[in-house]
């Protein structure tokens, strides 16, 4: 089976790589072919990739290239997880945002839909080169913000894209932990958006014990979300929100913290994963960006940013991944007097093991249930059909279909309907090009409350990306 990563060059491409060293069934992938328009990058983590092999017999071959219709032609998976702009223009989307004093992070406010703006026309010709080109593909969508993107790859895939987060897993794993249960015993009935969603029930053996854990204070504040927001809020909402939904409910904390802070999420990450590559570029074992030739660990042993070989490109990488899970939703966590993060919490929600049983029910027919993004067809009663959202689904050789469960909370109808009207609206404004679509999204979000500053701040980020010159 062959796997194709759009953004090859991103720095979680080995978390990927590493769920695919770990798969040894039938019908595994056994190639992997990385895109990325920075060859570079992809020279870097081609290199974190040939270290990560290391005691591991038959790996997935890996080759790389910078041209878009060879990576994506004879795919049986694509994953794309493209960053328009890159971690700069992620930086940008919330200094902007923040001297209007509103929120920029890229999934939620005004830099999600600033980043969504520039990522729509780029997605839809992926889409539309992958329906030409590899018309059996499926493709899996991590790129964000996930749930708006996925919609509008429906355009020309239809169902054969799905988009998957992180985000509900790992609150689901975290809570299952909180119990004392096994996650691989339970099951999550969770419902909303991407990024906006509830934990409504975790079942295990046929009972729901979500209530017990909202009666118990020790229990219920012992795992990220229940610190972040608090028992009292969590008690009140009667589930369990998904952390960026501290966005909403502590929103002018989180302006504020925001603006207090020495620097954004973006530009911290910016700096940190630009060392990273910038000390992978040193290695002078490096070998052509843009080889096809599969992974070879004898090109790649040289020391990296002075750190002695063997498996130096790797643990670079590592010793930043730690970093950034440490530091993840600090701003939030400062507004609320959280601290520092549990070393329990620091495990991400397992992203690519969510990719990895997606290939395989589909491929292999494997059926099983994940929480993905897909078309509504029913399942939230208050959006049409055709509407993308997060829930659990079925997935098989036909893919993914929501499951019925749980309805959107009495509190969360507005927001996901408001929310959801904004993704329509950057859709349509990219589609349409026309501006005054993005001015409503912006403008009709809940986190933005007016429409003088929803001008000011797409006036500001058309000054400063190019790829929105496009809106007239």
């Amino acid at each position: 089976m062959r796997l194709t990563i759009l953004g090859g060059g991103g720095f979680r491409v080995p978390l990927v790589y590493r769920a695919l060293l770990g798969d040894r069934g039938e019908g595994r992938v056994t190639a992997v072919t990385l895109y990325d328009l920075d060859a570079s990058r992809l020279t870097a983590i081609r290199k974190v990739l040939a270290d990560q092999t290391a005691g591991h017999a038959d790996p997935p071959s890996v080759t790389v290239t910078t041209d878009l219709d060879e990576a994506v032609t004879g795919a049986d998976f694509v994953f794309s997880a493209i960053r328009v702009g890159g971690l700069a223009g992620r930086a940008a989307d919330e200094r902007i945002a923040l001297e209007e004093g509103v929120l920029g992070q890229e999934t939620v406010g005004a830099g999600g839909i600033s980043y969504g703006l520039r990522t729509v026309p780029v997605a839809l010709e992926i889409a539309r080169r992958i329906a030409a080109l590899a018309p059996d593909a499926w493709v899996i969508n991590f790129t964000n913000p996930a749930g708006l993107v996925t919609e509008a790859m429906t355009a020309h895939l239809g169902d054969r894209v799905i988009g998957i987060c992180d985000s509900p897993v790992g609150l689901g794993r975290r809570v299952a932990g909180a119990l004392g249960v096994d996650p691989a015993r339970t099951r999550l009935d969770y419902v909303g958006l991407n990024h906006l969603g509830w934990l409504c029930g975790l079942y295990a053996d046929g009972r729901d014990l979500l209530p017990s854990l909202l009666a118990d204070e020790a229990a219920l504040t012992s795992f990220e979300e229940g610190k972040l927001f608090g028992a009292d809020l969590l008690r009140t909402l009667g589930a369990l929100p998904n952390e960026y939904l501290h966005y909403y409910y502590f929103h002018r904390e989180s302006v504020g913290s925001a603006r207090a802070a020495e620097q954004t999420r973006g530009a911290f990450l910016h700096s940190q994963q630009q060392r990273f590559y910038d000390a992978l570029s040193t290695d002078p074992a490096s070998t052509d960006p843009v080889s096809t030739d599969p992974v070879s660990r004898d090109s790649m042993s040289g020391a990296v940013g002075g750190l002695p070989a063997p498996r130096a490109a790797w643990k670079a990488w590592d010793a930043t991944r730690l970093e950034r899970e440490v530091t993840y939703m600090a701003e939030n966590r400062d507004a609320v007097g959280m601290g520092e993060r549990d070393s329990c919490d620091l495990e991400s929600g397992g992203y690519e093991q969510v990719a990895l049983s997606l290939m395989r029910a589909i491929a292999l027919d494997e059926r099983t249930a994940l929480i993905l993004n897909v078309r509504n067809r029913g399942r939230i009663p208050v959006l049409d059909d055709d509407a993308v959202i997060e829930v659990p689904c079925h997935v098989d050789a036909n893919g993914a279909r929501p499951i019925g469960g749980a309805p959107l909370p009495d509190h969360g109808r507005g927001l996901v309907c408001s929310v959801k009207e904004v993704e329509r609206a950057v859709i349509r404004a990219a589609t349409s090009r026309d501006r005054a679509h993005a001015v409503r999204a912006l403008t009709v979000h809940p986190l933005i409350d007016s429409y003088a500053v929803a001008r000011r701040l797409l006036d500001a980020y058309q000054r400063h990306f190019p790829e929105l010159r496009y809106l007239g």
